[in-house]
């Protein structure tokens, strides 16, 4: 299986509003997100920096509860 890409905050929001997501407000540098359905997720953005791996697998699993592969075909 091949490895989750790396993304910025921006590039990781835009395609969780892609599947309904939306932006609820930002604390420092925090954005929590939240859909329609009840799901909530917290994206750190600190300008000029990647996602960890593990954080966006977290997100994608536990918060976002998608799967890696449906997530690859939003990108």
């Amino acid at each position: 299986m091949a490895r989750l890409p790396q993304l910025t905050a921006v590039e990781l929001i835009k395609v969780l509003e892609k599947i309904g997501f939306k932006s609820l407000r930002q604390e420092g540098s925090h954005i929590f997100l939240r859909h329609e359905d009840g799901r909530t997720t917290v994206v750190p953005s600190h300008p000029g920096r990647k996602l960890d791996r593990w954080l966006l697998l977290k997100i994608l699993k536990k918060d976002v509860q998608v799967s890696r592969e449906d997530f690859e075909k939003l990108l």
